[in-house]
């Protein structure tokens, strides 16, 4: 549980940044090259690539290296573990709104 929290740690903190999230939601039209991926950043090469070392090292992306060309590849795994976590919450928060409106909509079966 300590493991898969970290990993989900490392995804949030990943996903907390726009430009990261839009280099996500770019990947998922398909795989492209860091420098292609860049050219859609108003920063400089140096300061782009610390937010692919972030999302490699989440997990969300993996590289593979072809030359002199580095290609991002999206990880639909990794969004599936937000996807879980989240799922997770919303049925939680469910049982206890339907709990909550059995409560009050039918207070004689809740005296005691």
């Amino acid at each position: 549980m300590a493991q898969y929290s970290a990993q989900l740690d490392g995804v949030f903190v990943a996903l907390a940044d726009p430009t990261r999230r839009a280099v996500v939601r770019r990947l998922g039209r398909g795989s492209t090259s860091v420098g292609e991926l860049a050219r859609e950043f108003p920063m400089t090469l140096p300061s782009f690539m610390k937010h692919v070392r972030t999302l490699e090292a989440s997990g969300l992306i993996r590289t593979v290296k072809t030359g002199r060309v580095r290609t991002c590849v999206l990880n639909r795994d990794r969004l599936a573990l937000v996807d879980d976590w989240l799922a997770e919450q919303r049925r939680t928060w469910e049982e206890r709104t339907d709990r909550l409106e059995q409560f009050v909509t039918d207070p004689e079966e809740n005296t005691p």
